[in-house]
């Protein structure tokens, strides 16, 4: 793995170093944009983190009639407005008039939203939602005022509902021009700028020139004559490409060897599996999520694949003792063709998935090809932890029951088959948040059935994460790969 590449090689170090440079700079190029192209909206846009959730109601505030009014002074944190959504009591009557709800900017006194509803129309608990044609801008943090007003006849008002334990600093609720405890139920809803988005073509600048400055990097130590472990791998991968070839294709033939159905298994496994678990999660439990059976066939094709790989991966090196022993080869191809024999596995796994996405009524956006990113992910972290754990295996006869073990508990800690909803806070905020598989899966089921794209700094925080995962497994297969021979 780190031994120095000789010009007297099939591929000449700077020839090699020429086709892998103009490959990388092409490859980050249409990744850019490609992105911009897939992101759409999501690249400069977020759901504003300063929308107001509807407070539980405990109380009426005023039967509104004419001359009666309620008003909610408050401000907020949404830099794009688009929906103001009200709670309503009845009384359990039939009501009449018009409600006229308006949102005033208190700065220049000027009403920036206002919308008319008839009271026949509202139901007890009800709520009514006043929604801009265009997002409103320029009301970050600034004073408002909600104003709700009608023209009913007395016995024949609704009445806004209200929090009498809720209060906000700086906001005030008043019936009547009288202060009263307590805050309206109420919701707002918005976007938010993204920075990043906003500056996304600096940003991928910034990352072509640390592209160039690392290949210039490379360049350098290759022409000083220091090794370059990149451009090393990168050689042995190519030196041995028939060998690697042969070595994926037994252990992808070896998987279904004297099996009726043969590889028609990897599209049939997740599909059984899925109907089982459909079963038991929408009969027995009731499980409400939209589109269950899209949502958990993504979370079984992605798990499987990350627990096949590294089991695979974990008994490459003992697996092939015989031919380490006998032939010279980089250490590191093993498990790194076991978890290409699983990627093969992924890719025909991947069919059921577009055919119950099809099948279900999913529409499929242009987002939906974002999921390969993460799935990429998910594969050079699965490569990572492969790594670790087939050096480990040598030395620790051990590692493949505990990993057995590791890995039940990684299945039940991630999201697969449950929503993250029925979490407890704290898991939610520690366990789920450290779990770069949840991130993974959260991703790809935005990906394909919310039909959007997560923010920019999340695809960072995935690629960061399986990088992690990569670097620390090969920096310990490689301290330990020389010892490998003594204990096989």
């Amino acid at each position: 793995m780190g031994k120095k590449i000789h010009t007297d090689d099939a591929t000449p170090t700077h020839l090699l170093l020429q086709h892998l440079a103009a490959a990388l700079i092409l490859t980050y190029i249409i990744a850019v944009l490609a992105f911009y192209f897939l992101a759409g909206e999501e690249l400069h846009l977020r759901r504003s983190r300063g929308e107001l959730g509807l407070p539980g109601a405990d109380s009426g505030t005023v039967e509104l009639t004419a001359g009666s009014v309620v008003e909610q002074h408050f401000s907020m944190e949404i830099q794009r407005l688009e929906g103001v959504t009200i709670q309503w009591g009845t009384y359990y009557r039939p009501n009449s008039g018009t409600v006229l709800i308006e949102l005033l900017d208190l700065r220049s006194g000027e009403v920036v939203l206002s919308q008319g509803f008839d009271a026949a129309g509202i139901q007890e608990g009800g709520l009514t939602t006043m929604t801009a044609e265009a997002p409103i801008e320029g009301l970050y943090q600034a004073p408002l005022l909600l104003r709700v007003t009608a023209d009913s006849q007395p016995g024949s008002g609704v009445s806004p509902l209200m929090n009498t334990q809720g209060q906000e600093k700086g906001w005030v609720l008043t019936v009547n021009g009288a202060a009263v405890p307590g805050v309206l139920c109420f919701a707002l809803s918005g976007t938010d700028y993204i920075w990043t988005g906003l500056h996304y073509w600096e940003f991928a600048g910034a990352g072509l020139l640390l592209l160039l400055l690392f290949l210039a990097g490379v360049w350098y130590r290759c022409r000083s004559g220091k090794r370059s472990y990149l451009v090393n791998a990168v050689a042995a991968v190519q030196k041995y490409r028939f060998l690697i070839r042969q070595l994926v294709a037994r252990d992808f033939k070896t998987k279904y060897k004297r099996s009726i159905l043969g590889m028609f298994w990897s599209f049939l496994n997740p599909l059984l599996t899925m109907c089982v678990q459909y079963f038991v999660f929408s009969t027995i439990f009731k499980s409400d999520i939209p589109n269950y059976a899209v949502y958990l066939l993504i979370g079984i094709v992605s798990f499987n694949f990350f627990n096949e790989a590294c089991g695979m991966a974990l008994t490459s090196i003992i697996g092939n003792a015989g031919l380490i022993t006998k032939v010279y080869m980089p250490k590191y191809i093993y498990p790194l063709t076991r978890v290409m024999s699983s990627v093969v596995n992924l890719g025909i796994s991947l069919l059921p998935l577009v055919i119950v996405t099809l099948a279900t009524g999913v529409a499929l956006r242009k987002s939906v090809l974002l999921m390969f990113y993460f799935l990429l992910c998910l594969i050079v972290f699965s490569l990572g932890v492969g790594l670790l754990l087939s050096a480990s295996m040598v030395f620790f006869r051990d590692t493949q029951f505990l990993w057995g073990v590791l890995s039940m508990i990684w299945m039940y800690a991630t999201p697969v088959f449950y929503p993250e909803s029925i979490l407890p806070d704290w898991f939610r905020q520690t366990i789920l948040t450290c779990n770069p598989l949840y991130h993974f899966l959260k991703n790809t089921r935005l990906c394909i059935l919310d039909g959007i794209s997560p923010e920019p700094a999340v695809y960072v925080q995935c690629m960061l994460m399986a990088l992690a995962a990569l670097l620390l497994g090969a920096l310990v297969f490689r301290k330990t790969q020389d010892r490998f021979v003594l204990y096989l």
